[in-house]
């Protein structure tokens, strides 16, 4: 099953009020496990950037004049989030403006039936709360120290790690540390690797391997038990 963790940075609180975005990151799932890729594009939201949203994640409307527009990353991103389900941290803000920006370039909206929002999972979850991003890494003792600002793609990548605290896909891999490659564009290009953080104790003595390469000398010159020796 693919997913994409998905995070935005905007202008403001309300895009009925004219706010735009400024920021959208992403993260792949496949099986719940991150593949790697990703999709991020900061925005020229073609408006000021008060000094509110300054302070949160510190894009300047200087620095956001040389990127794109919307319209020239819309393609891109619609193609990267293809038709999965969009995991998101109170999806209904993210998808507000995700939608204004859609409807302003004349394309199909994002149907609610595609969010997960972790915010509605948390509340579930840890109905006494506090349930910020913030706060639920400190519950999963996941490492934010980085988010000294607020950035879409690695506000994504955290998220991530929540959404599968949340969902106990974390503890369903038994401990085991899964390394994810791509090969080729398809998602028939996912090859996963399981590894243990810490290597089983060895059960087999030295008496042990002795005893079995004196059986195997035993089978003759082209036994297959030889490969492995």
């Amino acid at each position: 099953m693919r997913e994409i963790v998905l995070d935005t940075e905007t202008t403001g609180l309300d895009p009925g009020q004219g706010h735009r975005l400024v920021e959208i990151g992403c993260i792949e799932l496949l099986n719940r496990i991150p593949t790697g890729a990703t999709f991020h594009a900061y925005l020229n939201p073609e408006r000021e950037v008060p000094a509110e949203a300054f302070a949160i994640h510190g894009l300047s409307s200087e620095f956001l004049k040389g990127h794109k527009r919307f319209v020239e990353i819309v393609d891109d991103f619609l193609d990267f989030i293809g038709e999965a389900p969009l995991v998101i941290h109170n999806a209904g803000f993210d998808h507000g403006f995700l939608c204004a920006e859609l409807k302003r370039v004349e394309r199909a909206l994002i149907a609610r039936e595609r969010l997960v929002d972790t915010l509605m999972l948390a509340r579930r979850k840890h109905p006494a709360g506090p349930n910020r991003l913030d706060d639920l890494c400190a519950r999963y003792g996941i490492d934010n120290s980085r988010r000294s600002k607020h950035g879409a793609l690695l506000d994504a990548e955290i998220l991530a790690e929540v959404y599968l605290e949340l969902i106990g896909a974390r503890q369903a891999q038994l401990g085991l540390a899964e390394t994810v490659e791509r090969r080729g564009t398809s998602g028939d290009g996912i090859v996963t690797r399981r590894e243990r953080s810490t290597p089983l104790t060895p059960r087999l003595s030295e008496a042990d391997r002795a005893a079995h390469r004196q059986f195997v000398a035993t089978l003759g010159e082209n036994a297959l038990w030889r490969n492995y020796l």
